[in-house]
């Protein structure tokens, strides 16, 4: 008859013992400090958490009072040039709301302190005028060398009286040099209504149908001229 025995480990030895609880002391003093910086982050977090709401709104606050003088410029020049084309007694106010440091800017007329709708008024002059100016000082904060100082005002003067395009076109002129800005202007008016603004003036007109494309005139502004495109 056979019996089977298990023999079972000898324990460790004392010194195997010692080390490997010093090895894990070692390790839960480290654990134990990660676990302090955690708590001090998680609380300057919480902390700056606390104050966010407050700091933005001080931020907004501040980006609304200095946005502001640059907004009562902008009033004061799509004022000034309403009131120089169409002489009437037109002011160009404007409401901002920041929120998160962007700004939303709206734009309105008022006319002897009554609101008017800024698309419909005139027939729409009122728009027009004022998207000139917007465009003129949109790309003027544009730095030079990036973008060209060129713009294209198709038919900016469409609802204007034949009689008011040159005061635009004086406005446009005046800017267009202080901005070293070139300006295409493109309008159905007569070409008269230009001449004392504008450097140059060409007129475009179809091309016999044999030939196709457009036939540019240069009328004034250069020596004469016919340039086929």
């Amino acid at each position: 008859m056979a019996t089977a025995f298990q023999e079972e480990p000898w324990p460790a030895a004392p010194l195997e013992v010692r080390q490997r609880w010093q090895a894990l002391r070692a390790r839960q003093e480290i654990l134990r400090e990660r676990q302090q910086q955690t708590r001090q982050r998680l609380s300057e977090v919480s902390a700056f958490l606390k104050k966010a709401p407050e700091v933005a709104q001080r931020l907004d606050a501040l980006a609304q009072h200095l946005f502001g003088d640059i907004l009562a410029e902008v009033e004061r020049n799509l004022t000034y040039a309403l009131q120089e084309v169409l002489e009437q007694n037109l002011k160009v106010v404007s409401t901002t709301e920041v929120t998160r440091g962007k700004a939303t800017i709206s734009f309105s007329v008022a006319r002897d302190g009554q609101q008017e709708d800024i698309l419909t008024g005139q027939g729409g002059s009122v728009c027009n005028i004022i998207s000139v100016g917007l465009r003129l000082i949109a790309l003027s904060q544009l730095p030079e060398q990036q973008h060209r100082r060129f713009l294209i005002l198709d038919e900016q003067d469409c609802w204007l009286r034949p009689d008011l395009v040159p005061r635009l076109m004086a406005i446009i002129h005046t800017i267009a040099q202080k901005l070293n800005f070139q300006v295409l202007v493109i309008s159905h008016h007569d070409l008269s209504l230009f001449r004392e603004y504008a450097d140059r003036i060409y007129r475009l007109l179809p091309a016999p149908a044999a030939q196709g494309g457009v036939k540019v005139e240069l009328l004034e502004g250069g020596p004469g001229q016919v340039v086929k495109d």
